[in-house]
């Protein structure tokens, strides 16, 4: 494993274990170079899924390979000072990411994979829900907040 400070080539396992909810394997390392110490995770895909995108306005379809990181990233954005631990949105993004896995298509639109976003927030924080929506929606005024709002509030309420 390339270390990611000195870029050497050679490290060293110092200590491996599951994480928390068992969907990984935490490693431990050291560069044998510079001595840096560095954490990896080790994570199960079951296939390499390809993500297409529709580009907006010029019907052109994109493709990808689909990037856990990136689907990680926009949820922690979403959940980004509230009251949500790492572990609750490793355990969203790792169910996510198994559903796409799992569905057996080789293919998966970014919107299945929004809707899917926005079904777990919507379980875990009604403000990281309004606000993942807001980007995947392309809210564009405050209108638009005020009206997700209120359907979230009459979903809460019933």
């Amino acid at each position: 494993m390339r270390c990611p400070f000195c870029v050497h080539d050679d490290s060293q396992v110092k200590d491996s274990r599951p994480t928390e909810d068992n969907t990984a394997i935490r490693r431990r390392r050291q560069c044998a170079h510079c001595g840096a110490r560095f954490t990896t995770f080790e994570r199960v895909q079951l296939r390499e899924v390809t993500v297409v995108k529709n580009d907006a306005g010029g019907g052109e379809r994109r493709r990808q390979t689909f990037d856990r990181r990136k689907l990680e990233q926009s949820v922690s954005l979403a959940c980004r000072k509230r009251n949500i631990t790492q572990e609750t949105i490793d355990q969203l993004v790792s169910g996510i990411q198994r559903q796409i896995e799992t569905a057996g298509e080789a293919e998966v639109s970014s919107a299945r994979i929004g809707e899917l976003v926005m079904e777990g927030l919507r379980q875990i924080d009604s403000v990281a829900y309004i606000r993942f929506a807001s980007v995947y929606r392309d809210f564009s005024e405050a209108r638009d907040f005020e009206q997700f709002a209120s359907s979230v509030r009459d979903v809460a309420t019933d």
